[in-house]
């Protein structure tokens, strides 16, 4: 196996280098993957711009980045069975100890001893997978046949829409508001008309992403620089629903006035901690959830992709050689023309 194996890793606030890291070789129910594609997620952008998320995960030790990623099995460890070599996978980053009390209990995304790809919310930081050659036990690899492999590389963030849908409940025949249209709000407009959702409008800052929004399937779009949502809130509200996608305390607050009595709102974006409108939310009687990772959701993503139920490749904006990452960094930060920029590892 070549000893080459290229990796990004994030050292500080904007300071983002590639690295050799050594090539492992799989061990018992473990295979070796070539990666092929790498999209960068919002959190890989928190620890490039700020260094961090927040104030309480901070990288405090070299992070290889990435979780969203694909590639094809290049060997098979002993005991491996229904996956074969040139086989593309989409790789679950999520790896819970499955022993633990939540993961006893049915909540593997809680995990106690969770070992999730590219995290800086452990120490010893969790080590991600943006490198050119990766080990990953073979439960986390779903097959991808019949999908590109930046498709593939998409299953990650559409599984953490996927547990959101589920966290909201029945949604045949609802009003959903979406609140921040970049991947993961696009990705919940997909999955909410697939479960049924009828009316659905989502808000943004940035005219491009709500463009997006529009194009794979929200009826109104309004962009909150310019507009509100006053015409959503005759008769105490609109909204059985609401995604709330941007982790931006203003975009809840916004929200909150256009939704109905007794509804529902499902956490789904993180940028730090949130003042909430509590006094309206408890007039309203509004239910606030949160909603964190997935598990068994990755699987399901990869299917509804490979029949055609859910397509994600008009959210695949860009695609840059690995040797160009920092390029790609900057580029995925851009809001004006950028949905998901992705990693090539084989150009």
């Amino acid at each position: 196996m070549t000893t080459a194996n290229t990796a990004i890793v994030i050292h500080a606030a904007r300071d983002l280098r590639l690295e050799d890291r050594p090539v492992e070789t799989p061990g018992p129910g473990q295979v070796a993957i070539a990666m092929e594609a790498g999209g960068i997620c919002g959190s890989d952008l928190h620890y490039y711009q700020h260094g961090g998320i927040g104030t309480a995960i901070r990288v405090r030790e070299p992070l290889v980045l990435g979780h969203e990623v694909s590639g094809r099995i290049t060997a098979l460890g002993d005991g491996v069975e229904g996956l074969t070599e040139g086989q593309l996978v989409a790789v679950s980053p999520s790896r819970p100890c499955r022993a633990c009390k939540f993961c006893l209990s049915g909540q593997p995304n809680q995990c106690l001893n969770m070992r999730f790809y590219g995290s800086a919310m452990p120490f010893p930081h969790i080590q991600g997978a943006f490198r050119q050659h990766l080990v990953a036990d073979a439960s986390q690899c779903a097959d991808a046949t019949g999908l590109t492999a930046g498709e593939a590389a998409m299953a990650e963030p559409l599984a953490v829409c996927l547990h959101g849908m589920r966290q909201a409940g029945d949604l045949v025949g609802k009003s959903v508001l979406v609140t921040g249209c970049g991947p993961i709000g696009t990705l919940s407009i997909l999955a909410a008309r697939r479960a049924g959702a009828d009316l659905v409008v989502a808000t943004d800052l940035s005219d491009f992403t709500l463009g997006l929004a529009r194009q794979v399937g929200a009826d109104a779009t309004v962009n909150m620089r310019s507009g509100d949502l006053e015409a959503y809130t005759a008769d105490k509200g609109t909204f059985d629903v609401l995604f709330e996608c941007s982790g931006a305390a203003p975009a809840l607050a916004a929200a909150v006035p256009a939704m109905k009595p007794g509804g529902r709102i499902v956490q789904l974006g993180m940028g730090g901690d949130m003042t909430l409108p509590t006094q309206m939310m408890t007039a309203k009687e509004l239910s606030h959830v949160g909603s964190f990772r997935f598990h068994p959701e990755f699987r399901t993503g990869v299917s509804l992709m490979q029949k055609g139920l859910i397509d994600v490749k008009p959210l695949i904006t860009q695609t840059y050689p690995l040797a160009d990452a920092l390029t790609a960094f900057e580029a995925a930060g851009d809001r004006s023309r950028a949905m998901k920029a992705q990693i090539n590892f084989t150009a």
